[in-house]
């Protein structure tokens, strides 16, 4: 008697949690395609599908509570904080072409286009751990790394061994990283670094208090202030897949990051007081040392943008838009998690449609087999309309890179996915230089011209349960 009891009490909460998930869906769902991809979840996998539900699908800005804790502070904060020092290099586009992507950014996200910058791009991994550890050798008052992944090996002994050495010579270190992303970090090597001085905080740490409230919003930032005036971001993380084959079934992953000097580096350091703060509960805007005054140091003009649940806007989603209607002959992108929502992928096939030449180029093996029959269930509508898409098949390319009219050129670590549109606090950089976008361009060409390129009629043809496992997954797109 009792256990039948207790198989009703079950059924009875996990009738009532389903209901409950429901009707939150109807009630606070924000767009139809993603409320009818929780609804299946919920209905097609009992218990589970609810769990996942609470975990990560409800839209907790829309209660007050999650409002309160965390959004509306760190929009207090951005009030508070509204500072301005580097506005003698804010950027005149004065009819140029790309003038309302500016405004739209800055609208948006809250930065300026400014020039007298100098920006260096970094094409692999061993160039970009070689320009970093260089500058941290050369580091004089503080060292201030934020990442999403931080794994042990070669690269991240290194790194502590330079940063011991640093901290003896008294220079400050401190270190902020994603609590999912660097979860495998191991805890000896945080205390080792604590021990000497180092301060290091989790973002979005596993609190049983909080933890339905923050598990959904991760920090894919990856940036590095030294000093103040030198500044590296982009999509490389600290870990050795970049320069080990063996450390991922992948292979070696190609990636962009940037060495950037001039002003932007204020901007960007901005960015990472802000996570600091939120981090750790210490503020270093009280300390000018920590945003200097800025000189010019070359003639790049540079846009940051900054994306974020904490953003009134979704600025990331608002660039992409934005880049690709204002193209005229050419639009390039590299993504590896290229899934676009609905806004995207008419913008793409209208700008194909009006002549524009449009590439999107993607891995032919990614680390998600969801994610990878969802890249393709968009594949055929897209060929349809012209645009080009190739597949690179030797070798993992995690760069989020996207060139317009070989002018302009954004690298940083937003994909073209709901999650860095909405829930990921993301960093991409702008670069506003034909000279720059051109070499670019140039390396996305060869590498385009070896790749396989998909052709429509053909790719129309592919087997019955490739497009079965596409419309499966393009279910959960709205979700990833």
């Amino acid at each position: 008697m009792f256990i039948v009891i207790m198989i009703y009490f079950v059924l009875s909460i996990y009738v009532l949690a389903s209901l409950w998930a429901v009707l939150s869906i109807f009630l606070y769902g924000n767009r139809p395609s993603r409320s009818i991809a929780w609804l299946f979840v919920v209905v097609i996998i009992p218990i589970f599908g609810v769990l996942l539900y609470m975990i990560f699908g409800i839209n907790r800005k829309r209660f007050k509570f999650f409002t309160l804790n965390n959004l509306a502070k760190r929009r207090l904060y951005d009030i508070n904080n509204k500072n301005e020092i580097v506005s003698e290099f804010r950027y005149n586009f004065d009819g140029h072409q790309f003038e309302d992507l500016g405004k739209l950014i800055l609208e948006s996200c809250g930065f300026p286009a400014i020039d007298g910058n100098r920006v260096n791009v970094l094409k692999s991994g061993d160039e970009t751990f070689n320009e970093i550890f260089d500058a941290i050798n050369e580091a004089k008052s503080f060292i201030h790394l934020q990442y999403y992944i931080i794994s042990g090996g070669k690269i991240l002994d290194k790194l502590c061994k330079l940063l011991y050495a640093k901290l003896e010579e008294g220079v400050e270190v401190r270190i902020i990283y994603d609590a999912l992303g660097s979860f495998g970090w191991k805890t000896e090597t945080i205390k080792d670094l604590s021990s000497k001085g180092a301060k290091l905080y989790p973002i979005l740490p596993f609190k049983i208090r909080n933890i339905l409230s923050t598990i959904n919003y991760r920090n894919h930032r990856k940036l590095i202030i030294i000093d103040g005036h030198v500044a590296f971001t982009g999509g490389v993380n600290i870990t050795d897949k970049y320069i080990c084959e063996e450390k991922s079934n992948l292979g070696i992953w190609g990636d962009l990051h940037l060495k950037i000097e001039g002003g932007s580096v204020d901007h960007l350091h901005r960015i990472f007081i802000k996570d600091y703060f939120f981090a750790s509960n210490e503020t270093l805007l009280e300390d000018p040392k920590y945003l200097p005054e800025q000189k010019s140091t070359g003639n790049h003009v540079v846009q940051i943008v900054s994306g974020g649940p904490d953003l009134n806007h979704l600025s990331i989603l608002h660039q992409y838009v934005k880049m690709i209607h204002s193209a005229k002959t050419s639009i390039s992108i590299q993504n590896p998690y290229f899934i676009p929502n609905k806004m995207l992928l008419e913008a793409l096939k209208m700008a194909s449609l009006r002549g524009v030449d449009v590439r999107v180029m993607v891995p032919k093996e990614i680390d998600s087999n969801v994610a990878k029959y969802s890249m393709q269930s968009n594949f055929e509508e897209l060929l349809k309309d012209g645009v080009q898409i190739c597949i690179v098949k030797d070798n993992f390319f995690h760069s989020k890179l996207i060139i317009v009219d070989g002018s302009i050129a954004s690298i940083g670590s937003g994909n073209f996915d709901y999650r860095s549109f909405e829930h990921n606090y993301e960093l991409n950089t702008l670069i506003y230089d034909e000279s720059l976008s051109k070499e670019l361009a140039d390396d996305y060409n060869k590498l385009c011209e070896s790749s396989e390129h998909l052709n429509y009629k053909s790719f129309k043809e592919r087997a019955l349960k490739e497009k079965l496992l596409e419309g499966m997954a393009r279910i959960f797109s709205p979700l990833l």
